[in-house]
């Protein structure tokens, strides 16, 4: 990890081969490139202190096709870089039951390089092939695509297969890093961006794609803008305000005394430049400290409540579920968790 000004900087190569399905390898670059740069620009918060460096690696440095057709062009060759931080092999497509010991010796002297230069090495799905033939799993345990367990069993078995694991870390410092089917880059990808950059950046990121459980709709993963620039002065001087005295009662009436204008032409120019009514502004700012309160403390619901400034708890539950289609106690379930690796899952 490396530190450009105040920006720490983590390196990732995506080693992408002939046999590799596209999905993953380019699902892996949009997120993982996402980090610290996209919320803010969604948001309108600031920027964050972290980003991951990705690029796409080969052996060789010249395009070519994926095994589905889709054109894959390597943004270096493996040869020609320093070992990356993190890498990933993706999904590699598999052919009957054939031996695939040495089938990309290149490829494997570089991944057993990068590990022992430090980097933690990671799999999608039957990618994980790749470092059992590298000799990293040995040992350890891991997980993979089910389809994948008879290759295990015949040509790997000093790995012990996890196959109800999604994501299992394994190893000294825990630097092999295995998923299990071709979708579980997903929960790869918040493991790592948890991991590296911390778990509040993993929740912004399945915000911003919307990964995980989407059983209960978008609701829960929406989010607040409250940065766009305008030149109501007396409307930003409000909402600065309400960004520091969001608990204060009867805030709306505070604004308007604050703002110097009737109640009428305050609320019709609040609304103008804003998008929100007054009320409803307050409202959003107050579920979303309280969705960063569920995200990142055990804090009781009632204790919530009332710091965001409901003394009603009552009250506070239903504004937050209508706002977020879930319970408080429901989206700290969903967001805690995100980027951990749990067992059994």
């Amino acid at each position: 990890m490396s530190e450009r000004g105040s920006i720490r900087h983590v390196s990732v190569g995506l080693l992408a081969l002939p046999e590799s399905t596209p999905t993953a390898l380019y699902g892996l670059f949009e997120v993982l490139s996402s980090v610290g740069v996209t919320w803010a620009e969604l948001t309108g918060e600031a920027l964050g202190d972290a980003r991951f460096d990705v690029r796409i690696l080969a052996p060789g440095r010249a395009g070519f096709q994926s095994v589905l057709g889709v054109p894959v062009t390597p943004h270096a060759a493996i040869g020609e870089v320093e070992p990356p931080e993190i890498v990933i092999i993706t999904d590699v497509a598999l052919q009957g039951g054939a031996d695939p010991r040495g089938r990309w010796p290149e490829a494997i002297a570089w991944l057993r390089r990068c590990y022992e230069k430090g980097a933690t090495v990671c799999s999608v799905c039957t990618g994980s092939i790749l470092l059992a033939d590298a000799g990293l799993l040995d040992g350890l345990e891991a997980t993979t695509h089910w389809s994948a367990f008879q290759f295990f069993a015949d040509y790997f078995p000093a790995v012990t297969l996890r196959p109800e694991r999604v994501v299992l870390a394994a190893g000294p410092d825990q630097r092999v890093v295995t998923s299990g089917g071709s979708a579980s880059w997903e929960d790869l990808a918040l493991y790592l961006i948890a991991r590296f950059t911390g778990q509040a950046e993993a929740v912004h990121i399945s915000k911003i794609f919307i990964l995980g459980d989407r059983s209960e709709g978008q609701l829960p993963y929406a989010v607040m803008r409250r940065g766009d620039r305008h030149e109501d002065s007396a409307v930003a001087s409000s909402q600065a305000w309400i960004a520091e005295h969001y608990a204060t009662p009867n805030p709306v009436a505070r604004m308007v005394a604050n703002s110097g204008l009737s109640e009428r032409t305050f609320k019709r120019r609040f609304r103008a430049v804003t998008g929100y009514a007054p009320v409803e502004y307050v409202q959003a700012v107050r579920i979303e400290e309280a969705k960063q309160m569920l995200e990142t403390t055990d804090d009781p619901t009632d204790a919530i409540a009332h710091e965001v400034g409901y003394e009603d708890v009552a009250f506070f539950r239903r504004l937050f579920k209508r706002k977020t289609g879930v319970t408080p106690a429901r989206y700290r379930q969903r967001f805690q968790s995100v980027g951990r690796l749990r067992q059994g899952g």
